[in-house]
């Protein structure tokens, strides 16, 4: 029995370790080595801004990559009628019911692209709103890469900079004098050509288009979160419930 509660002991004092461990590697992992994250604007309160990211979505994303966990008459929950829906958001298929599937051959992805592109639907999920919101902003040119581009928050990234147009062309340019511990020159991003969009305007087109990948991560997360608040008053509500039963039942037991 002493075994026993020494053995519990040691897994009682080892969950905060590990959790520390978690906490501080998660980051790590979503965040890659050293590049810095910028916040996402993210609110799932704005109907207009994820109304606008799901334009974003479809004309910029469900070319190549699908969101097949995700039906497009989710999209009413936004805001969006069924006719608005099927007039400007469905161009690969014409029942609202069907889930948001890239009209792009899984056969043609694999010869032209060498694998087919990862679905999208939770990737806010995996990778986080922040790292998105960073990696759509860091692409730069690279001639030394197969498609010509790289990005500081994926290196080596096998995707193209599609948005380039819209962004401009960015490159990387030592900053100043400055160097890291190593000795070696700090790099920083530079417009090289302007886009048809400004700075402020591109990063206010990748906010809406993050904030609604958020959403489309988790539909009925807000849903989900009221339902959490309003069990947890019930449960406090009927905890005094509960103690001032239990009192008045046994009051007159010694």
């Amino acid at each position: 029995m002493k075994n026993y509660f020494k053995n519990l002991r040691a897994v009682l004092l080892a969950v905060p370790l590990f959790s520390a461990l978690f906490a501080v590697s998660s980051p790590a992992f979503a965040s890659g080595d050293t590049v810095h994250l910028d916040r996402a604007p993210v609110n799932l309160t704005d109907k207009v801004s994820l109304q606008r990211g799901a334009k974003y979505f479809v004309n910029y994303c469900l070319n190549c990559h699908s969101a097949a966990y995700m039906r497009y008459s989710r999209l009413e929950d936004l805001g969006l009628t069924e006719q608005q829906i099927k007039e400007n958001l469905m161009f690969t298929t014409d029942k609202v019911g069907d889930t948001m599937v890239s009209a792009l051959n899984p056969k043609d992805a694999k010869e032209w692209f060498g694998g087919v592109p990862p679905d999208l639907t939770v990737a806010s999920r995996v990778r986080g709103a922040d790292w998105l919101y960073t990696y759509l902003r860091t692409y730069y040119r690279d001639d030394k890469s197969p498609t010509g581009w790289n990005n500081k928050a994926f290196p080596n990234v096998g995707m193209p900079h599609v948005l380039h147009e819209l962004q401009g062309t960015q490159v990387l340019k030592q900053d100043g004098e400055r160097k890291d511990h190593d000795g070696k020159p700090i790099m920083k991003l530079a417009l090289e050509r302007p886009g048809t969009l400004k700075p402020i305007e591109y990063d206010a087109m990748v906010g809406d288009l993050v904030n609604y990948m958020v959403y489309m991560g988790e539909p009925a997360g807000k849903q989900r979160t009221q339902i959490g608040v309003f069990v947890l008053f019930f449960l406090s509500v009927f905890f005094v419930v509960a103690v001032l039963l239990k009192n008045e039942y046994w009051k007159d037991v010694k």
